[in-house]
């Protein structure tokens, strides 16, 4: 069997998403060791804060793999992480410890609130275009006071764009005129893998360039290229840049098809990553773990092993 780790970013949140997660001892030894308790990040008021959603999103996602791993005897063969997502992957893969996870979110949602402090952003998820089409309507609304630009390539049909609250309001209404088929505001208060955030990235960079260098345990998708990241160094350089570069979710979900990737367990909150899956070819199966459980979806997974060659 080859299996993958996914692991959603912001805008998958929701609260109670940390008290709502089955109980397991593996993620009660993660909570404990984050140092903060159930509520502390994931109550509605404290989810209005990047920092608090990107933590809550981590201890999650390492929280569950964990789980899956140590309490279910599963093993994964690569792992893929959306945005914040990536530093559960990271962990997950062994290039970086929980407590140097929980350091580096934080500065990095801290970074990200500093970088959008002036003004109004957000991002929207335009479905039904190509992204060609959506990268030619970003451009089409942008002005120097007001730039948009695409920040997720999600699937075939599905991108998002990050910019100004007036240039995300205008591109609604060229997605709408171009036959979009939904344009969606997402619950993020910043805007990510664009420009505005390139500072960000390079004082992640420097942050995350002190850190030890380990082998992978796990290969990792990247959320620049799409592509696998077989070093350390490769994991820590794509965990900085990403966040002023768009994620090329796309890319990653159908590499995972072509490297025999057979099923993918996506950690809570939600299924948004499993619901992109379909498009990946060749297909694998798909398990949300908070529609199944722990054990449930361990022995689902277990049971799909590779197809005969």
């Amino acid at each position: 069997m080859s299996l993958a780790f996914l692991f959603p970013g912001q805008g998958a949140q929701r609260p109670n998403m940390l008290r709502d997660l089955s109980a397991s001892p593996a993620l009660s030894e993660v909570i404990a060791e984050s140092g903060y308790r159930i509520g502390d990040l994931d109550t509605t008021d404290a989810l209005r804060s990047t920092i608090n959603t990107q933590l809550a999103l981590l201890i999650a996602g390492v929280g569950c793999a964990r789980a899956l791993v140590l309490d279910c005897g599963l093993a994964p063969k690569f792992v893929a992480g959306h945005s914040v997502g990536a530093f559960a992957a990271a962990v997950s893969a062994g290039v970086i410890t929980f407590a140097e996870a929980l350091t580096a979110v934080e500065l990095r949602g801290r970074l990200m609130e500093q970088a959008c402090a002036q003004g109004d952003w957000g991002m929207a998820a335009v479905t039904g275009l190509p992204t060609r089409a959506a990268d030619a309507l970003a451009h089409e609304v942008a002005t120097d006071d007001d730039p948009i630009w695409v920040a997720t390539v999600n699937s075939a049909s599905q991108t998002v764009l990050g910019g100004t609250e007036r240039a995300l309001q205008a591109a609604g209404e060229a997605a709408r005129r171009a036959g979009a088929l939904n344009y969606e505001r997402l619950d993020i208060a910043v805007a990510s893998h664009g420009p505005i955030q390139r500072d960000t990235a390079r004082q992640l960079a420097e942050h995350l360039s002190a850190l030890p260098r380990r082998i992978p345990t796990a290969r990792y998708l990247t959320n620049t290229t799409g592509r696998v990241a077989n070093t350390a160094d490769a994991v820590l350089d794509d965990l900085a840049g990403a966040v002023a570069q768009p994620v090329q979710w796309y890319d990653a979900t159908r590499l995972m098809g072509e490297l025999g990737v057979t099923c993918a367990v996506e950690t809570p909150p939600g299924h948004v990553l499993t619901g992109l899956l379909p498009s990946a070819d060749p297909p694998f199966l798909s398990i949300p773990l908070e529609d199944s459980g722990f054990a449930a979806a361990a022995r689902r997974a277990a049971r799909h092993a590779d197809p005969p060659r």
